[in-house]
């Protein structure tokens, strides 16, 4: 193999542009003096070449989804305790994470529990853990999504709005139970739940039981067929405990050297 200082390195570099191999242009020179220096075959040259371009790709595009994500920063799966919610398992929650079974099949997954019990952050940690193994995921609270679909509404976009959202393989509403009972904002919501359903998989953080989501959908039939289309493909957590920031202000108030509280298991009434 010729040194690299014997290569027309400019011209390399503008073909390596061309075909839009930006990391194998960055590190070509290294690799080659490497190669040079060790003797390697031209094959593992190639191969080293291209499996940095591959890697760096991946980084990039994991970069982008991570972006388009909008996942709030810090909740990780590391970062959760499981400890302090006893009836959520951390090997199905890893399973969940996987994404593979559920995603490919447009599954939902519905996280029920009172104000302050981990939802949200469950629900981004697992979203973090699907973008970083290559899925499109996209957090929203379920009010600003819903006050964006009226605005296409009104503008006669809301079927291209909804079909933008098919390029998330999972949509995450959190707060769902907080949209208004109000006919335009219900009646979008349903359309967008109805056109996901076994196509494309919906994760959805809620503080009331199905029993009261009458207070969501004006409608009792649009209530039931909205419950029949999420739970029919569902994997459903019920996360019936303290409110954590609750006891961060218990634990603050009793200050250093007192035992810390921990979650209990609240008696739901449904």
């Amino acid at each position: 193999m010729s040194a690299p200082s014997t290569i027309d390195a400019g011209r390399l570099g503008i073909m390596l542009n061309e075909l839009r191999l930006p990391s194998m242009k960055a590190m070509w020179a290294d690799f080659a003096a490497r190669a040079d220096k060790e003797g390697w075959p031209a094959a593992r040259f190639l191969g080293t070449l291209a499996e940095h371009e591959l890697a760096e790709r991946d980084r990039r595009r994991i970069e982008r989804h991570l972006v388009e994500a909008r996942l709030p920063p810090g909740k990780t799966l590391d970062s959760f305790d499981f400890d302090a919610v006893p009836m959520i398992s951390k090997a199905q929650v890893s399973a969940v994470a996987a994404g593979d079974a559920w995603l490919k099949t447009g599954a939902n997954l519905l996280l029920f529990g009172p104000p302050g019990g981990g939802k949200s952050h469950l629900a981004a940690a697992i979203g973090l853990a699907l973008v970083e193994s290559g899925w499109k995921v996209l957090f929203t609270r379920t009010t600003d999504l819903v006050q964006k679909l009226q605005v296409a509404r009104r503008d006669l976009g809301l079927e291209a709005a909804i079909n933008k959202l098919d390029r998330f393989d999972l949509l995450i509403l959190d707060d769902f139970a907080y949209v208004t009972k109000d006919q335009a904002e219900t009646s979008v919501l349903f359309e967008l739940i109805g056109a996901r359903y076994e196509r494309r998989s919906m994760l959805i953080t809620a503080n009331q039981p199905f029993g009261e989501w009458n207070k969501v959908f004006p409608d009792p039939t649009m209530t039931l067929a909205a419950v029949d289309r999420l739970v029919h493909h569902a994997t459903i957590f019920e996360m019936n405990v303290e409110s954590y920031r609750r006891r961060v202000a218990l634990e603050r108030k009793r200050g250093p050297g007192r035992p810390p509280t921990r979650a209990t298991i609240k008696t739901s009434a449904d």
